[in-house]
Parts: C-alpha cells; structure tokens; sequence
C-alpha cells in the first residue's frame, strides 16, 4: 500500500509538472523569437539612423565600421547611389531571422542565426527541468511522509481487527487526527467495549448460576441422606421423598429464573408472596443440616406477612443467609420476621462472632468473603436477587451476625406495587 500510495503522489506531481511545463516552454520558445526579432530590429534601426544622421551632417560615414561592431550578426547596408556592403557570416535562409530598417538613403538588413534562439530556449527549459525535478523530489518526500503516516495507523487498525477476531476484546484506545481512521478507531473500541460486557456478563451468569444451583443440590443431598438413614421406617422414607421431589422442582426453578433474569419484563414482575410461606421452605430445607451438627433453627415474629417478591428469589436470598450462618457462625439461629410501615422484614441471626470489623463495609462485594476458600459470591448475589424485587439485603449489626432482608410490604388483596424500600 505505502508503494501504491507512493507511485500515486509522484504521478499527480509529474502530471502538475508537465500540465505547466509543456505551456511554459512553449510560452518562453515564443518570448525568445519576440526578444530576439526585436533586438535584430533595434540593431537594424539605431544602425540607419546614425548613417542617416552622419550623413546629414556633411560627416564621414564609417558603413563597414558600424556593420562589424554588430558581432555575430549578418548585415546588409545598402545606401543610395552607393555601394552595397555585406559583414558577416550569412546564415541559411530557413535557419534565421531577419529585421530591416529604412531610411531616406539608407537600408540596413540584420540577420542572426537560429541557433542564438535556441540556445536561449535550451537555457530556459533546464531551468524549468530543474524546478521540475525540485518539485517531484519535494513529492516523493512528501508522498513518502504521508504514506508512513496513513499506513501506520492503518496497520494499527488492521492488527486490533485481528486480535478483536481472535477473542483479544482489549480497546485499541488511539486516535490518529484523521476523521476517518478516528471513526474506525471508535468502531473499535465500542465493540471491543461491548464484547467485554458481554463476557463479563457471561461470566458472571455462570458464577451466579453455579453458586445458586449449589444450595438446593446441597439440599437435595442432605434430604437423600436422610431417605437412605431412614430406610427403616416407610413413614420417614415417604416424607423424606417428597422433601426431596420438592428440592429437584425448585431446582429446576432456578435454573428457569436464572435462564429467564436477563428477560425480565414488567409482566414478570414481583407479585404478591405469602412470607411465611418462603420461611417455612427454607427450614424445612435446612432444618436437618442444622440438627445434624446440634444447633437449632427456630422461628419467630409475626405470622400472616405479604410482600411483593418472586418467590425463588427471596428464597435464594434467606438461603442465603442461612447457609452464611451454618458456615460461618455458631450456637441457635433464629429467623424472626416482622414488617415496618413500608417493609416486611426477615431476620437471620446466630450466635457466632460475627462480621470482622475490617470486612463489615464490604461484606456485600463480590470476591469478599470471611473465610479461607470462600468464593464472596453469596452475599453479593443475595443483594442482587433482593434489588431485582425492590428491596434490599443489610447488616444490620455485626456481631453477633444479624442480616435482614427487606422486602414491599404488601397484603394478599392489595395489587399497587409500592417504591423500592430499606430499612426503616
């Protein structure tokens, strides 16, 4: 390309060159017949006119000496009743030019050769053949700086193309002066930003996905457990399989909410969720992983709450936070609800040590966790879940542990959806 870009500069320069040489050298070819015609006539003029003068004044007139002071020059001088004189070389009669001047006794005739022209135009076109060439050296240095200066930025532009297709999303981040290329540039850029989101999105779903599966399946698996410790007794048995054939339809729940968020309409909105509902599932979810290590899980507050939720999500959320007090904290933990103006409120508390004063203001970022090999995952995607129904996951004191999620408050015949809400 810097070749093509290179042999196109020189040929406009050559092209200027030659659209204004050719018309010059015919202009100044023409200049020098003119100048020179006119001097032969000067010659020829001033020649007569002093014979004239010399003669009219009873003076000598010196014909040959005069004739020969015109060096070069072929001279004729004819005078009336006189002789004719002839000084100098003749030139051929096609290879000359010719001036004659008059007078009332004399006529002087002034000849030159061609070749006193031609070596004047000779001159005049290697001047103008010198500027020429000036000119197309200053094109190729040009042409050569311009082509660097496109083709760098073109090879720029070509190789984040190539990386862009080969997964490398990093921004070329550039911008070269020229509108064109800046706008390619741009195009870029913007796809390569929003590949990036794409992928984080990407895997961020997986991550959710996979840390939302992992509770029911620990679930299941528990209630499995108990199937196969229980095998005894058919009563047990039976029970245990529903708890069971409960924990494989809410995960295949999950999997369709997490499949379905990023479509969420209006038309999927929260709706009314009774909230002893959602907290009766989740103990008798977690109930037997708490009484296989000895601890209690227990209920209390008030009874008969309603509040606008998607079911699987709130109940992602106090999964959540049951399985953050199983893991991280100790002794009884109790699931106490109660409502606000606003909110319906649902505690988790326990008896641990708490939240690490150091971690308490970021407890709820991703990859922040308070134990050794913990992904941080839970309690960020617990606030997520909670925000996608307008409402919201806090701390409400960290030691000992005590997590609240606050959700719209609501009543089972009640349709209006009220704001977002927090802690009141």
């Amino acid at each position: 390309m810097q070749r093509r870009l290179l042999i196109s500069m020189i040929a406009v320069a050559v092209a200027a060159v030659l659209a204004l040489g050719i018309p010059l050298a015919i202009a100044i070819s023409r200049l020098q017949v003119d100048e020179v015609t006119q001097q032969l006539h000067r010659d020829a003029q001033d020649t007569a006119n002093e014979l004239q003068v010399r003669l009219s004044a009873g003076l000598p007139s010196p014909v040959r000496k005069l004739a020969e002071s015109l060096t070069g020059r072929y001279v004729v001088i004819s005078q009336n009743g006189g002789p004719t004189v002839r000084v100098g070389p003749k030139p051929p009669p096609h290879d000359s030019l010719t001036a004659t001047y008059s007078t009332s006794d004399f006529q002087v005739s002034v000849s030159a050769d061609d070749s006193y022209v031609t070596g004047n135009i000779v001159k005049a076109l290697l001047l103008i053949g010198l500027v020429a060439a000036v000119a197309t050296g200053i094109a190729v240095i040009l042409g050569l700086a311009y082509a660097r200066r496109l083709l760098r930025p073109l090879e720029e532009l070509a190789a984040a193309a190539d990386r862009l297709g080969s997964g490398d999303s990093s921004p070329l981040g550039r911008r070269y002066g020229m509108q064109e290329l800046d706008r390619v540039a741009e195009g870029l850029d913007s796809s390569a930003q929003r590949i990036n989101e794409l992928l984080s999105a990407e895997r961020e779903f997986s991550v959710d996905a996979s840390h939302q599966l992992r509770t029911p399946l620990t679930a299941l698996s528990m209630r499995l457990e108990e199937m196969i410790a229980a095998a005894e007794h058919p009563d047990v048995v039976r029970e245990e399989g529903a708890a069971a054939l409960a924990q494989t339809e809410r995960l295949a729940e999950v999997v369709g909410q997490l499949l379905g968020r990023a479509r969420r309409s209006a038309s999927g909105a929260p709706a009314v969720a009774s909230v002893d509902e959602i907290v009766g599932q989740q103990v008798i979810e977690w109930e037997p992983a708490f009484r296989r290590i000895n601890r209690r899980l227990t209920v209390t507050g008030e009874k008969g709450l309603f509040a606008y939720a998607t079911p699987g999500d709130a109940s992602q959320v106090i999964a959540t936070l049951l399985d953050n007090a199983l893991v991280h904290g100790a002794g009884k933990v109790t699931i106490r609800t109660s409502r606000t103006r606003r909110s319906v409120v649902v505690e988790v508390r326990d008896e641990g040590s708490g939240v690490p004063a150091e971690l308490a203001p970021r407890i709820f970022e991703r990859s922040v966790s308070g134990a050794p090999g913990g992904t941080g995952l839970g309690l960020a995607l617990a606030r997520t879940l909670a925000a996608a129904d307008g409402g919201q996951v806090v701390l409400v004191r960290p030691r000992p542990a005590v997590f609240a999620l606050f959700l719209p408050h609501a009543t089972a015949d009640v349709e209006e959806r009220p704001a977002v809400v927090g802690p009141a």
